[in-house]
């Protein structure tokens, strides 16, 4: 065990050295999202001692949810530009499974409380007052993310506080539309699928494929699948009209999102989910025996 971190701590000294230059600013971008997201646990641990009224509570952890998601995904637009695509799915995979794991009832996604209205789960003042909250903590945080910005620590954010967004719709609007909507809603049947059949790391599986599917329309609309986070990242940037922006990422991500509720009643998909359940010898099903 020595012999393998001794050799660990040779290998990092060598890559230090030899990618100073590429290592460093990523080492600055990860700090960065560590940071960001440990002042979101504390501020939800804060509102989870100090809050009592429940939806009040909600409505708070919702936006120090969005404000996580969207205060790291501006810093993943730096590594993803930097340091390429997959190393931004690395990060992104990651930061998925540990939002999973601790924001609780929040979603920092709108069209979800769309999903419980449908479904009779939830009412439309409280899905509006839920989206209000999420778009709050999204718009704010850019300040945060620009106080860190403008200090320049590394090459990566040099001019990057005040600089002109760019769009990152490649596509005609409504191919883009189409994009987020289809992508989110695969992205929702497999939450859905995935929540029913509950099987072993369930988390790690719904990560990898809403990363996959992220990176796969990378080159296309972006690969938001949020309407808060899209807004918060490229609301008013140059390429597109806040219409056609409206239209891609929140009538497109909104649209795919209901129609996965009713794709998923839908005999055929009920009978794969209920189909599962049966034991088969060998399986990653959490109820079944290896």
């Amino acid at each position: 065990m020595k012999f393998q971190i001794d050799v660990l701590g040779i290998f990092l000294k060598v890559v230090v050295r030899i990618n100073k230059v590429t290592f460093a600013p990523l080492v600055v971008s990860t700090l960065f999202i560590l940071l960001t997201s440990l002042l979101a646990h504390c501020a939800r641990r804060l509102v989870q001692k100090t809050v009592k009224e429940p939806f009040v509570k909600l409505l708070l952890e919702e936006a120090i949810a969005a404000a996580e998601l969207c205060g790291c995904c501006f810093e993943l637009i730096v590594v993803a530009d930097h340091f390429g695509v997959a190393t931004y799915a690395i990060f992104l995979f990651a930061l998925t499974i540990w939002w999973s794991m601790n924001w609780g009832d929040a979603t920092a996604c709108p069209y979800t409380h769309i999903e419980d209205v449908i479904e009779g789960r939830g009412d439309i003042r409280k899905a509006l007052l839920k989206t209000w909250a999420e778009l709050t903590g999204g718009l704010l945080i850019f300040k945060y993310v620009q106080l860190y910005w403008a200090l320049e620590i590394s090459d990566t954010h040099k001019n990057k506080a005040f600089e002109d967004c760019t769009a990152d719709l490649q596509v005609p609007v409504l191919y883009g539309a189409i994009v987020e909507g289809v992508a989110t809603c695969i992205c929702r049947l497999a939450s859905r699928s995935l929540s029913d059949l509950n099987p072993r790391y369930a988390t790690a599986i719904d990560s990898f494929i809403g990363t996959s599917l992220v990176v796969a329309a990378f080159d296309y609309s972006g690969g938001y699948f949020n309407p808060v986070l899209a807004t918060s990242l490229k609301a008013g940037c140059e390429g597109h009209t806040l219409m056609e922006h409206a239209s891609v990422y929140w009538l497109g991500a909104t649209a795919g999102s209901i129609l996965s509720v009713y794709l998923y009643k839908l005999p055929y998909i009920q009978k794969y989910v209920r189909g599962t359940t049966e034991v088969n010898g060998d399986s990653i099903w959490a109820d079944k025996d290896d």
